[in-house]
């Protein structure tokens, strides 16, 4: 059997299986009354290949793409509308309570720069980790090869681009420090 890129040790057929289960589960998440039914949202996400942690509540209208691994810490709250697209080769992880708003994306994948013929040049995936007890505002939209320490908030529009301190306010496109948090 062949593998996946990003030595995942799933075989092809079952890497799309998972995506066909992933794909299923979206579908029957978009359905339910979107902030309702939390413990057959857990199980539906368990079942679709995210580790959930215990109380995670995740809302509906919102999307999972791709096969990548995705974790959400134990007492985290996903707002409707939240889309975070993974991949093979780079891991979504969002850490224990942490509260995210409505409509925030996280995306693992971009480009390499091209020639003048096609600037988005060759595909890459870099991984997205969110630490504990942080709060990404409405509309925030995450890219890959992030890190937001713990205790940070990023406020609601902003775009991050790079890594984002520890109790740390970012805010703006591109999301800059605003100031220092107490602990």
């Amino acid at each position: 059997m062949s593998t996946e890129s990003g030595g995942s040790g799933r075989s092809a057929s079952a890497g799309q299986a998972l995506a066909l289960i992933r794909h299923a589960a979206n579908l029957t998440l978009w359905v339910l009354p979107p902030s309702r039914m939390f413990a057959l949202r857990r199980l539906l996400l368990r079942m679709s290949g995210v580790d959930v942690g215990t109380g995670v509540c995740v809302c509906g209208r919102g999307w999972i793409y791709g096969r990548g691994q995705l974790r959400i810490g134990d007492g985290t709250w996903m707002s409707p509308g939240v889309t975070v697209h993974t991949h093979v080769e780079a891991p979504v992880r969002i850490g224990d309570r942490c509260d995210i708003g409505p409509g925030v994306e996280f995306i693992t994948g971009s480009h390499e720069m091209g020639g003048s013929a096609r600037r988005a040049g060759p595909g890459k995936a870099s991984p997205i980790t969110v630490g504990n007890g942080c709060w990404i505002g409405a509309g925030t939209k995450i890219l890959g090869g992030t890190c937001v320490g713990e205790g940070a908030v990023v406020a609601a529009g902003s775009v991050v681009t790079r890594d984002v301190e520890p109790n740390t306010l970012v805010a703006g496109v591109p999301a800059l420090p605003k100031r220092h948090l107490g602990e």
